[in-house]
């Protein structure tokens, strides 16, 4: 046992040292953890995670190519239509319309393309922006486990594949919990805080002259490029056919091994339309090829395959060293509640809901925890807010008025309680869903 926590607290100390630096270095630090426990221990180093890598870049791919397309461009210029339409509203439809391109596209590129505008929007209609601005930053992060494509949705179904889980059943949990969540983050902030003219900081800021109102304008270009529109549907399409062939086995191709019948598994089914849906959109959008690899969403995915890479193959040869120990001492802890928590507190340094969830789930499986319970987790994977990162960083910049906060203690800023809200929210309803669905 003592040779256990010493090489568990070796684990921890590579996670909040490549924490620190994030991404890639998050990915290296678990390349040293495993040096550390292979060489200095004598583990024996399991598997990388293929599979789980394969998904990512397999979907990375596909989003990438509606980059080059025009159609993440498409949906932040609906996105922007939507929330100048009811700007009082803006509270709950920023939050709402940061949650749902999230979701469709599996990254938070987009909203962090609306940020500024949900901003504006908010100050021109004298509504405290720190409200809409908290609340957007976290639904767009608990968007991405109600993303039949994001990383941290495929990844768990290539770890729950052994329990019989389709993307169904965990996008059954995942968006009407995280929904209802978000709601209950958004009516928390709703009257939080001085009202905007009431607001101290920025009536400073108009005394002194350093706000000036700038009139938000409507985005004049009625007419989308075809070619982004035609990505954009083909895109959803391969979406809809991804949860589809995932939930319908008899959708998926049979053969003949010589020994069995065997039907394509749902990480490969995934993979194979994922690339696919690519490659239609390359061809019938006529992309040239230098702006396939130029967008944003490839470079922040492959520095999201990193710090998978180094860090699951980490923990993966950590909890597969000593499974006798979790499938002995460990099966009967039946207590999601100290898993869970185990997960938020780790899930703050890690900073990536995959990542977390690719690291730690497979030891939930080896615990035993039924697939209900550990979908109904998910929510607990998203505490990267408790940690101001880029988009909480970028979005107090982004709030000319002041309200959004990093404090002086770095956690007690604007997107503290309304995080610990939402995931406490998020994760009760997933609970209560998964008990009564799956």
């Amino acid at each position: 046992m003592t040779l256990f926590l010493v090489q568990f607290l070796i684990v921890l100390v590579c996670i909040g040292l490549g924490g620190r630096f994030g991404g890639i270095g998050l990915g290296a630090a678990g390349g040293l953890g495993l040096a550390i426990l292979t060489f200095g221990f004598g583990l024996p180093p399991d598997s990388p995670p293929i599979t789980v890598i394969s998904i990512i870049i397999a979907v990375i791919t596909c989003v990438t190519i509606l980059q080059a397309a025009g159609g993440l461009d498409l949906l932040v210029t609906m996105a922007e239509k939507i929330l100048r339409k009811w700007p009082g509203a803006i509270t709950f439809l920023g939050p709402f319309v940061a949650f749902l391109f999230t979701a469709l596209c599996g990254t938070g590129y987009v909203a962090f393309s609306v940020y500024p505008v949900i901003a504006e929007i908010a100050t021109d209609a004298r509504v405290r922006p720190e409200r809409a601005m908290s609340m957007s930053v976290i639904a767009a992060n608990f968007g991405l486990i109600a993303s039949p494509v994001s990383a941290v949705i495929t990844g768990t179904l290539a770890i729950l594949a052994g329990l019989h889980v389709s993307a169904l059943d965990i996008l059954s949990v995942t968006v009407p919990g995280t929904l209802l969540g978000c709601l209950a983050g958004c009516l928390f902030v709703w009257k939080r805080g001085n009202e905007l003219d009431n607001e101290p900081e920025f009536q400073r800021r108009i005394a002194e002259g350093t706000f000036k109102p700038l009139k938000t304008q409507e985005n004049k270009d009625e007419t989308a490029s075809g070619k982004a529109r035609k990505g954009l549907v083909i895109f959803i399409i391969g979406i809809l056919l991804v949860v589809l062939m995932g939930s319908v086995p008899e959708l998926r191709p049979l053969w003949n091994d010589g020994h069995t019948i065997k039907r394509m598994d749902v990480p490969t089914t995934l993979q194979i339309i994922m690339l696919t849906t690519a490659c239609i959109i390359m061809l019938i959008c006529r992309i040239p090829p230098l702006s396939l690899d130029s967008g944003s969403v490839f470079k922040s995915g492959l520095v999201g395959v990193v710090a998978i890479f180094g860090l699951s193959w980490m923990m993966n040869s950590f909890f597969a060293a000593w499974s006798d120990l979790f499938n002995s001492a460990y099966r009967d802890f039946q207590n999601p509640l100290l898993f869970g928590l185990l997960v938020f507190i780790l899930s703050a340094v890690i900073y990536s809901p995959a990542a977390t969830a690719v690291a730690l789930f497979p030891a939930g499986v080896m615990m035993g925890y039924p697939a209900a319970t550990l979908i109904a987790l998910l929510p607990l994977t998203c505490g990267s807010f408790i940690i101001p990162g880029g988009a909480q960083i970028g979005c107090v910049a982004f709030d000319r008025t002041g309200t959004t906060k990093i404090g002086k203690y770095v956690v007690n800023h604007s997107y503290m309680l309304p995080g610990l809200v939402t995931t406490l929210s998020s994760s009760v309803f997933c609970f209560l869903l998964a008990g009564i669905l799956l």
